[in-house]
């Protein structure tokens, strides 16, 4: 039991050092993530697919030597395919739908020497930011069990945060890697459009909203892993660019003196809760303190103009996802077949015509270069990555008479992260603020394109003045 919780409390890049040392065995390792996963999932119902046995055979067979030989990891369901293993996508209309290759993404984890155990849980294809699939059934909140661990990945930011495992996979078309950071009080990344390839089933998804990376505990656990993700694939139709060297080497290095702009002020209009100001202003005075020069400023944004385009791409976007799905399935959708939310989006997604889409990408191109022109005066834009604290489960559940409820609900929880996905830049959000409930409230930076590097230094000095790894909650192994 004291090995049971000793490894429960390291870091993914701790355990991978162990492993070479040849202090612990893979084995160990997996073992001991899957009797955490047995005694924990019951209670929060973060993954929906258990791979034990074959996590178990991994381990004692001939791993690849990669940097993370050994650790166990979770894959969440939805996006990257793992040959042999049910993606749902969490929902009904996939969920007997078996990929019968592995997508780029997990083939780069594999030769990491990551071993996978299992699949977490996810909105139905990602759309909410929460978790609460009617296939599956809500995923819990480990710091309080009523409350929501966000989403889309919030099956991965669930076990993470419970200890299951030291890291997980995650991807983010909306703010669906730091939005579950931001609830569950982790590290959350999303890289800069293209930085991890899609490949090889997609050239991008959504055009460019979606990015691939993970939810840590440590910084240094997220900058080591995209070490070993980043890349283009053959055929991938645009890359992000070159990293300068690699991002563990950033973790290390000083920032320097960063010109930080911070902002309370959603471009939407949605009302900001008073923790989350109060996160950003915390974090502006610790940015502050380290050295940095704060100030009061963000870009000029079209709100209504955002939100209208946005959900003109991704209700589009939905529509095409389940039409090649079914096409995949030889299925012919059906609304039973779908939760209300998603059928609502598909049947708008069809009366989006070709120039309504192109109008729509052409809008949100034109507010990434007035984003852009904003950056090149600051290096870091500083936000509440939410609008609120983690929220009741239920929140965002359809209505009869309003199937679209929870999605314009979530327009008015989540009015930050979406301007990364929209611009392509990266942004990631840190576990700096604990509520008085002891709930935690993120605190959200935008980096300019392709400068995952100087995030990554920021971060790792935040972490390093303000450590969050001991802060655990009360349901972990």
């Amino acid at each position: 039991m004291a090995k049971f919780r000793e490894f429960a409390l390291m870091d993914a890049t701790e355990q991978a050092a162990r492993v070479r040392r040849g202090e612990v065995k893979p084995a160990e390792l997996v073992e001991a993530a899957i009797e955490r996963a047995e005694l924990l999932n019951p209670r929060l119902n973060a993954i929906v697919t258990p791979m034990h046995e074959r996590a178990l055979d991994d381990a004692n067979g001939d791993l690849p030597d990669g940097p993370f030989r050994g650790v166990p990891f979770l894959l969440k369901d939805l996006v990257s395919a793992y040959a042999g293993v049910r993606m749902t996508s969490g929902s009904r209309f996939l969920r007997d739908f078996v990929p019968d290759h592995d997508s780029e993404l997990v083939a780069r984890l594999k030769r990491a020497g990551l071993i996978i155990l299992g699949k977490t849980n996810t909105p139905e294809f990602g759309i909410l930011p929460t978790t609460e699939p009617l296939l599956f059934g809500a995923t819990h909140n480990p710091w309080n069990l009523d409350r929501s661990p966000g989403g889309s990945s919030g099956g991965s930011a669930a076990a993470v945060a419970a200890g299951i495992v030291p890291f997980a996979h995650a991807n983010d078309g909306g703010g669906s890697i730091r939005i579950p950071a931001s609830c569950c009080g982790l590290f959350g990344l999303k890289p800069t459009r293209a930085r991890n390839s899609l490949g090889p089933d997609v050239g991008d998804i959504m055009g460019g909203l979606v990015a691939e990376h993970a939810l840590t505990h440590s910084v240094r656990d997220s900058a080591a892993l995209l070490d070993l993700t980043a890349g283009p694939g053959i055929g991938d139709p645009y890359w992000a660019p070159p990293q300068r060297r690699p991002y563990s080497e950033e973790v290390n290095a000083e920032p320097g003196k960063l010109r930080i702009a911070f902002s309370t002020k959603a471009p939407s209009g949605a009302q900001i809760h008073p923790d989350c100001v109060s996160a950003v202003l915390d974090a502006a005075r610790l940015c502050a303190e380290l050295g940095h020069e704060v100030t009061e400023a963000a870009p000029e944004i079209n709100g209504p103009m955002l939100v209208q385009a946005f959900t003109t791409v991704w209700a589009a976007g939905s529509t095409s996802a389940i039409d090649a799905f079914a096409f995949l399935t030889g299925q012919v959708p059906k609304a039973e077949q779908f939760e209300p939310l998603t059928w609502g989006l598909y049947e708008m997604g069809r009366k989006v015509t070709g120039p309504n889409y192109l109008l729509a990408a052409t809008l949100l191109q034109r507010m990434a270069r007035g984003v852009a022109q904003f950056m090149e005066e600051q290096d870091a834009w500083l936000t509440p990555t939410l609008a609120e604290p983690p929220v009741p489960l239920g929140t965002f559940d359809a209505t009869p008479d309003n199937p679209l409820r929870g999605f314009y609900r979530a327009v008015d929880y989540v009015p930050f992260t979406p301007i990364a996905n929209a611009t392509g830049q990266p942004g990631m959000s840190v576990p700096l603020y604990w509520n008085s409930e002891g709930l935690p409230v993120g605190v959200h930076f935008f980096g300019r394109f392709g400068e995952e590097a100087l995030l990554f230094r920021l971060a790792a000095q935040l972490e390093r003045a303000r450590p969050w790894a001991n802060r655990r909650p009360a349901v972990h192994a």
